[in-house]
């Protein structure tokens, strides 16, 4: 992952509201949410939460299934993980006794 995109990924996650999002959807698995159930879970009025689902989208961390009239939201885990590696690529200068299993190499 380049730097530019994982900006955009940490800029898009720096808000609350889209953070609980996201965590919603992780929890969802691939069964996902559709928005009204999103909103009434967290309390976010549907014209905001649409917002954040935009930024999320945009971000690469959230994908959107059409199912007829309706959107299903689920987390794009090939996204998650490009943030984890990007993250974790170096970490500990490959030491697994302080990284453990995490300690990726591209």
């Amino acid at each position: 992952m380049e730097l530019k995109t994982a900006a955009s990924a940490f800029s898009a996650l720096s808000q609350a509201s889209r953070l609980a999002i996201l965590r919603q959807l992780v929890m969802a698995g691939t069964n996902g949410r559709t928005p009204g159930v999103l909103s009434a879970e967290l309390a976010i009025p549907p014209s905001t939460l649409s917002f954040h689902l935009k930024e999320l989208q945009q971000a690469g961390l959230v994908q959107g299934i059409k199912n007829g009239r309706s959107i299903t939201y689920m987390a794009d885990y090939g996204g998650l993980r490009g943030v984890i590696n990007f993250l974790l690529a170096d970490c500990c200068q490959g030491d697994r006794r302080l990284c453990g299993p995490y300690v990726i190499r591209g």
